[in-house]
Protein backbone atom coordinates (compact mmCIF):
# COMPACT_ATOMS: atom_id res chain seq x y z
CA UNK A 1 0.00 0.00 0.00
CA UNK A 2 2.88 2.37 0.67
CA UNK A 3 4.09 2.01 -2.90
CA UNK A 4 0.62 2.92 -4.21
CA UNK A 5 0.55 6.00 -1.99
CA UNK A 6 4.01 6.95 -3.22
CA UNK A 7 2.99 6.66 -6.87
CA UNK A 8 -0.25 8.64 -6.52
CA UNK A 9 1.49 11.35 -4.51
CA UNK A 10 3.74 12.07 -7.50
CA UNK A 11 0.90 12.44 -10.01
CA UNK A 12 0.27 15.91 -11.45
CA UNK A 13 -2.78 17.72 -10.04
CA UNK A 14 -4.92 17.00 -13.12
CA UNK A 15 -4.26 13.27 -12.87
CA UNK A 16 -4.88 13.22 -9.11
CA UNK A 17 -8.18 15.02 -9.64
CA UNK A 18 -9.15 12.55 -12.37
CA UNK A 19 -8.28 9.63 -10.11
CA UNK A 20 -10.43 11.06 -7.31
CA UNK A 21 -13.35 11.38 -9.71
CA UNK A 22 -12.86 7.86 -11.07
CA UNK A 23 -12.64 6.29 -7.62
CA UNK A 24 -15.77 8.21 -6.61
CA UNK A 25 -17.65 6.83 -9.61
CA UNK A 26 -16.42 3.33 -8.79
CA UNK A 27 -17.56 3.71 -5.17
CA UNK A 28 -21.00 4.90 -6.24
CA UNK A 29 -21.43 1.87 -8.51
CA UNK A 30 -20.03 -0.69 -6.03
CA UNK A 31 -22.54 -3.09 -4.48
CA UNK A 32 -20.10 -4.73 -2.05
CA UNK A 33 -20.14 -2.64 1.17
CA UNK A 34 -16.50 -3.44 2.02
CA UNK A 35 -15.22 -2.46 -1.39
CA UNK A 36 -17.40 0.67 -1.44
CA UNK A 37 -16.03 1.71 1.97
CA UNK A 38 -12.45 1.17 0.75
CA UNK A 39 -13.07 3.19 -2.41
CA UNK A 40 -14.75 6.02 -0.49
CA UNK A 41 -11.77 6.22 1.88
CA UNK A 42 -9.13 5.86 -0.86
CA UNK A 43 -8.59 9.56 -1.75
CA UNK A 44 -8.03 10.66 1.82
CA UNK A 45 -6.22 7.49 2.87
CA UNK A 46 -3.71 7.81 0.04
CA UNK A 47 -3.13 11.54 0.45
CA UNK A 48 -5.01 12.72 -2.62
CA UNK A 49 -7.42 15.05 -0.83
CA UNK A 50 -4.79 17.14 0.96
CA UNK A 51 -2.87 17.75 -2.26
CA UNK A 52 -5.89 18.66 -4.39
CA UNK A 53 -7.49 21.43 -2.35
Amino acid sequence: MESVADVVSTLPWVQRHGLIELVGEMAAAENNPGRREFLEAFPEGFGLIDDVS
